[in-house]
């Protein structure tokens, strides 16, 4: 690593309210996360204003004024990623916010985090919460053997493919097969499911993880038809898993 150079640091964010930080000990969260945007004023960030909130509830003391903030999603161009460690190479740390969880994991953080180990700049991943973990930590399906498959497909036949081919290396690997959805198309999603799907294949829904809302089930599909859920709109974390 060139000591020049400043550091990347991978702050999680909150996956429901900014203000609710109750999922992050303590003990850990003054320590880093704090301590982190105290002498950060650099930040690329994924939604400017979900992450000035989170700032300041987190360093109600650091003053917005200070803050220098690089929007970072679908939309960006890959030539402003160079624009936007130029702090970094200055020396100067830089701060990477998702919207919610985990920068880097199901997130366009991601490129920047492969751009700066290119660019031999120390990256420093803090402890925070990550739905998609959580959610398999609450499944009681397989931790051992998963793999995060992102968004299945839209077309009626590639989702149909797809979700049978999940489900086939789920009892060949032995492996749970974790995916998400738009929120507006959870129910068709889960409609989808328990039509492809066969009855004693588990299927997990955690949806709203960390909100008072939250809900985690893990049940057969056989199950499911008979309990069925309204997950429109609600962050869900979907794992297939035939046993």
């Amino acid at each position: 690593m060139n000591t020049s150079f400043g550091k990347l640091y991978l702050i999680p964010c909150t996956l429901s309210n900014p203000g609710e930080t109750t999922v992050v000990p303590e003990d850990v969260l003054p320590q880093t996360i704090k301590r982190s945007i105290d002498f950060i004023d650099d930040y690329i960030v994924e939604n400017e204003k979900t992450a000035r909130r989170f700032v300041k509830i987190i360093q109600p003391e650091k003053k917005q004024s200070d803050l220098k903030l690089s929007l970072l999603n679908k939309h960006t161009e890959v030539s402003e990623h160079y624009t936007m460690i130029k702090p970094l190479l200055e020396g100067k740390n830089v701060g990477l916010l998702s919207e919610s969880g985990c920068p880097g994991i199901a997130d366009p953080g991601a490129v920047i985090v492969k751009l700066a180990h290119e660019k031999g700049i120390q990256v420093v991943p803090l402890v925070g919460p990550s739905s998609i973990l959580l959610a398999l930590m609450a499944s009681g399906m397989n931790g051992q053997s998963f793999a995060f498959n992102g968004y299945l497909p839209i077309d009626a036949n590639e989702k149909k493919n797809e979700v049978k081919y999940l489900e086939r290396i789920s009892q060949e690997k032995n492996q749970s097969q974790l995916f998400i959805e738009t929120p507006y198309r959870n129910n068709k999603l889960v409609d989808d499911l328990l039509q492809l799907l066969q009855p004693n294949t588990h299927l997990c829904i955690a949806c709203d993880i960390t909100l008072p809302t939250e809900f985690i089930k893990t049940r057969t599909v056989a199950e499911w038809k008979k309990n069925k859920v309204d997950l429109h709109k609600r962050p869900c974390i979907f794992i297939v898993h035939k046993m």
